[in-house]
């Protein structure tokens, strides 16, 4: 849950790497270091904060220079935040410097193991007990051994010999100073990408560090070790000699990842959404057939009829999505779902029916508890798809199908264009499978429709925005928040809880709205505002009914409803529009609002809503 980049070339490490670190910050911002290799030497530069706050500063005022560098932004899995703590860190002899997102579960041990020789350790960290592993291995090598014409280069050598006996994950960079124009990488659990360019090279734990500087690029595989020149590159396996490869394109333009003329991430991404349900749906509705359409799903017609039980695994907001996909395939399609979070279902003995399908949902495409779940999932036999942000992902790689969201890159730790690419591409998936079971062609046709009506919609919400501001500042100094609804309300609900609690640091709670009277409505009081969503469908008058319940015992209530509901505003204190769609069209709506609501209240409290404390984008760490 880090970011990483590396950089060897012609050009001054220090300003690309730092400026690449910004660029990953939301994978955590703890604190921040980097190394540059520079006449037989390594020089650090690192500090506790934000980059802009401590690492920037102190690069600017102690400036260091060389061509072969390797930053870090931390998120803090051993040891408190410090700039003892702070990557990179030394070997014991001073020689190698090392970079790391993941954790050595066995780290202890190896402690231990270096004290008694007499190791001197100047953090907490189990990185730094990673870099003393890989130091002792390399001090271990005769001068033959060390010579560069090796096949397997020297201080590559060292990592694949230390590496062997580490238990846990790692994503690592680790630079000599006896080699002054060589790098080496290597992953097992955490991402790490080769950017190719025009004599330089890259290593990142995230494209977005190095888009603006080639778009070539190798996602490397679980116990791949890379050794890079300026000019050229060695792949091989902690084990097994050389490994494959291959080089892909990254999809998207280095302006994507600014902020543009927006205050945030979040805000630019909430008013992406209809762009993203665009992108998600283009090319992908057969209007023929009333159904939907994927090219990556790697699966017959035949077989897809053949599946009658599905589980969709998922972490989060992705959860959420997997959860609104439950309604959304036992109502099209009538098959029976489970809903699982990723951080159970790895370690379950769940007994799983012989044709099942299993879903992993996953904006990175590199969340650790989802990729387990995907290969146990593997293990016992049954399909895996994937839907997934990011291509090349490890997780988009090693599902035997999937389908992308293209939504573009997503900044903001707390995912919103994410979700709602996530809920239309689910949609569309249960249109599939219905149409090729039970659902009629009318029927199938009426949800195309709706679905191409989304995007104007979400615009016509998103006009809204001032609107909604100002119930936000209204609301902004409550300290506990509701979030209610029924059926496909339901998992918005937990959404719109989740995305308040993330970024502004207010406890607030989803529920369906009928549970509210068996134990939460004891909370209710004039200072705990609940948000109901309240559209004109099937349930309104049992979730009206709800809203009374809240209303006779003095609660705040802002309601979500449909613009043809003309008198729910002399009911409640406060009332945001939507378009009325179909019921299974209003998650993809009813979540704009909650998104704003939530931004503008954190923006109100003076929280960094892109960077919200002790949260980062990626969990790559279990």
């Amino acid at each position: 849950m880090c970011g990483i980049i590396g950089y060897i070339g012609k050009q001054q490490a220090s300003p690309i790497v730092i400026e690449g670190l910004r660029r990953l910050e939301y994978r955590g911002y703890d604190s921040a270091g980097v190394a540059v290799l520079h006449e037989n030497a390594i020089h650090t530069r690192k500090r506790k904060g934000k980059i802009d706050e401590g690492l920037a500063i102190l690069a600017k005022e102690d400036p260091i220079v060389g061509c072969v560098g390797m930053g870090h932004t931390r998120w803090a899995t051993h040891g408190l935040p410090t700039d003892e703590n702070s990557h990179p860190h030394l070997d014991q002899s001073g020689n190698i410097a090392i970079v790391h997102n993941g954790v050595i579960e066995n780290y202890d041990s190896l402690r231990k193991r270096f004290k008694k020789k007499g190791h001197d350790f100047k953090s907490e960290t189990d990185t730094e007990v990673l870099a003393h592993l890989i130091g002792d291995y390399y001090a271990e090598l005769s001068p033959e051994e060390k010579k560069e014409d090796a096949t397997t280069h020297p201080l590559a050598q060292a990592v694949k010999s230390a590496l062997k006996e580490v238990v846990g994950t790692y994503g690592i960079v680790v630079i000599c100073k006896d080699f002054p124009d060589v790098m080496v990488g290597a992953r097992r659990g955490s991402p790490l990408i080769v950017g190719i360019g025009n004599e330089e090279n890259f290593l990142a734990s995230d494209a977005n560090a190095i888009v603006a500087y080639t778009k070539r690029v190798i996602y490397l595989n679980d116990y791949d070790v890379i050794t890079l020149w300026q000019d050229n590159f060695k792949m091989e396996t902690v084990t097994e000699g050389d490994s494959s490869y291959k080089i892909s394109k990254i999809e998207y333009e280095a302006e994507s990842a600014e902020k543009g003329d927006y205050d945030h991430f979040m805000l630019k991404e909430i008013f992406e959404q209809a762009q993203t349900v665009k992108n998600a749906i283009r090319g992908r509705l057969d209007y023929e057939e009333s159904t939907a359409k994927f090219g990556g799903l790697n699966m017959t017609i035949a077989e897809l009829r053949a599946v009658d039980h599905i589980v969709i695994t998922a972490c989060g907001t992705s959860w959420h999505a997997a959860l609104v996909g439950e309604y959304l395939i036992e109502e099209m399609a009538h098959i029976p779902v489970e809903i699982e979070y990723a951080s159970e279902f790895r370690y379950r003995n769940a007994p799983i029916e012989k044709n099942t399908l299993c879903l992993v949902i996953t904006q990175s495409g590199e969340t650790a508890d989802t990729l387990a779940g995907l290969r146990e999932s593997k293990r016992r036999g049954h399909k895996v798809l994937s839907i997934c942000n990011v291509v090349g992902s490890t997780i988009a790689r090693e599902a035997d199908g999937g389908i992308y969201l293209h939504a573009g890159p997503e900044i903001g730790v707390a995912s919103t264009k994410a979700f709602v690419s996530q809920v239309t591409v689910l949609t569309m998936f249960a249109l599939l499978m219905g149409r090729i079971r039970m659902l009629s062609n009318r029927r199938g046709a009426q949800i195309l429709k709706a679905l191409e009506e989304v995007p104007a919609q979400i615009q016509k919400i998103l006009e809204q925005n001032d609107k909604i501001k100002e119930i936000a500042l209204k609301y902004s100094q409550c300290e506990d928040f509701f979030f209610l609804g029924r059926q496909y309300n339901f998992p918005v609900a937990l959404e719109g809880a989740l995305k308040l609690k993330e970024i502004s640091y207010i406890h607030a709670e989803g529920y369906p709205a009928a549970e509210m009277k068996h134990g939460p409505i004891a909370m209710i009081d004039e200072k705990t505002p609940t948000v109901i969503l309240l559209p004109t469908d099937g349930l309104y008058e049992k979730t009206y009914s709800n809203l009374e319940e809240i209303k006779a015992r003095k609660g705040p209530t802002i309601a979500i409803v449909t613009e043809d509901n003309t008198h729910i505003k002399d009911k409640v204190d406060d009332v945001i529009y939507i378009p009325k769609t179909w019921e299974c069209m209003m998650p993809l709506l009813e979540v704009i609002p909650l998104q704003l609501l939530s931004y503008h209240i954190a923006v109100a409290r003076g929280c960094d809503v892109d960077k919200p404390r002790n949260l980062a984008k990626s969990v790559t760490v279990e």
